[in-house]
């Protein structure tokens, strides 16, 4: 299994995407605990911070912050 660093450091515009999950093929079992489910995305998607959606190679990055997700929505949100 690759590291958390590793994972992070995957650049998306030279990633081989064989390498890569297809998004799409993630199945998880509803009923089961949420920690099991997130346990078993990861164990599926090999690698969280890069993954396929189609065609595309999706990236994902985390800003070292406080902010929530639901704090920027709140804010988005109060200022339309």
């Amino acid at each position: 299994m690759m590291s958390v660093e590793t994972m992070r450091s995957v650049n998306p515009k030279t990633v081989d995407r064989s390498t890569l999950v297809q998004r799409d093929s993630i199945r998880l079992e509803p009923a089961a605990a949420q920690d099991d489910r997130l346990r078993d995305f990861i164990r599926q998607i090999r690698n969280p911070y890069c993954y396929l959606d189609g065609k595309t190679v999706v990236k994902i990055s985390f800003s070292k912050t406080d902010t929530t997700l639901e704090d920027c929505l709140e804010h988005y949100l109060r200022g339309l």
